[in-house]
């Protein structure tokens, strides 16, 4: 692509090796806007990514920043620990010529640098329970290796994320305004939710109670935000951290299941098609308890099909939050957008309130087998 001089000058503030020689934008990212460059030094060609953190989406890039810092040195440390190459498996950030982690340009938008993940891809679908098994042991590593994080020093940078209670709050308060005047049309759905505020509030009280520790959480752990060696099909690298904060790990663990062990789409309109695969299931929860059945606590993984309930119901809450207040916040192609996706993901939730009890069965055998 043609690289005008206002991204040429981007780039010059980084401490890239040796001369520019390709830039290409990757447009399959919804947030940032990234690109991959190419470097040729002394005959050796090297790839890195570029990205322009979004603004708008992120209130305080500067923390996010810190967040990604202090979370990428610290799995490079621990993997070395471990005696295996961080190379290729965690993220690196490029520091600029001055030495920072990251540029902040005369308009104010935020930039970073990464070495780009080599023989690598990312799938936007599972295609078997083994790959989603593999993706599984990449979340699962990464929580393990950063059990141990002093979890004080990171900073929060989107206030009360996955706080189930305060999303219904939001929830009251948007179906109280009413401000697009559509409540009366889904009183089936708010309904719905107002019947479940009990059981989707626990993980925030046993967090509040001490019942289940803070940890470092991904919290967008969509199966593209891993890398898959393109030959081996081996999970290599967790990416896209600018969510990384304090959480509880069935937040990570229950996204995960959410978005890839459902048998439809995010917003299919067909909900006879919407259900949990429980092999899928399987796979994903294999991975994950394999790498952490020694570093999470008993609590946790017992309840970790609960993470999954959660956040089927967190996300479905959001999306009918954002019908009601007239669809202000998720990007929309249809008028009723906002309201097949929350119908969609309660929908599924009914599914897995129906196969509770084989999810608990599954996750019970599992910690038996790892721990």
């Amino acid at each position: 692509m043609t690289i005008d001089n206002a991204l040429r000058a981007i780039i010059d503030r980084f401490d890239f090796p040796g001369t520019l020689a390709d830039c290409e934008e990757i447009v399959t990212g919804h947030i940032n806007r990234t690109y991959r460059l190419r470097f040729d030094e002394g005959g050796a060609s090297r790839e890195f990514v570029l990205q322009r953190i979004n603004g708008f989406a992120f209130k305080k890039p500067l923390e996010v920043m810190e967040n990604v810092r202090l979370v990428t040195e610290h799995l490079r440390e621990a993997m070395l620990a471990q005696g295996r190459d961080p190379q290729n498996r965690v993220l690196r950030l490029i520091p600029t010529r001055d030495g920072q982690p990251m540029l902040l340009d005369a308009q104010g938008d935020c930039w970073r640098a990464y070495d780009f993940i080599q023989h690598a891809r990312t799938v936007n679908a599972v295609d078997t329970p083994a790959q989603f098994r593999e993706i599984g042991r990449a979340f699962g590593d990464f929580q393990n290796m950063l059990a141990d994080f002093p979890i004080e020093k990171l900073h929060d940078t989107i206030p009360y994320f996955h706080d189930t209670r305060q999303r219904l709050e939001n929830f009251e308060a948007s179906v109280a305004k009413d401000v697009a005047g559509r409540a009366a049309s889904v009183a089936g759905e708010i309904a719905f939710a107002r019947a479940r505020r009990g059981e989707m509030c626990r993980i925030v009280e046993m967090i509040e109670s001490g019942e289940m520790p803070l940890r470092v959480t991904h919290n967008d752990t969509k199966i593209n935000n891993v890398m898959l060696d393109v030959d081996t099909g081996e999970g290599l690298c967790v990416i896209d951290l600018d969510t990384v904060m304090a959480g509880s790990a069935l937040y990570d663990f229950g996204d995960a299941i959410r978005f890839g062990a459902s048998t439809a789409a995010e917003d299919e309109r067909d909900l006879g098609r919407v259900a949990l695969d429980l092999e899928l299931f399987r796979g994903f929860t294999e991975g994950f308890i394999e790498k952490t059945a020694r570093g999470l606590t008993q609590v946790e993984l017992e309840n970790l099909p609960l993470g999954a309930l959660v956040m089927t119901f967190e996300v479905g809450l959001r999306f009918l939050t954002d019908y009601l207040d007239g669809d202000v916040y998720f990007r929309i192609e249809c008028p009723e957008h906002n309201l097949v996706r929350a119908r969609c993901q309660f929908r599924l939730l009914e599914d897995m309130e129906a196969h509770r009890a084989e999810m608990d069965a599954i996750v019970r055998e599992l910690i038996g087998k790892y721990r």
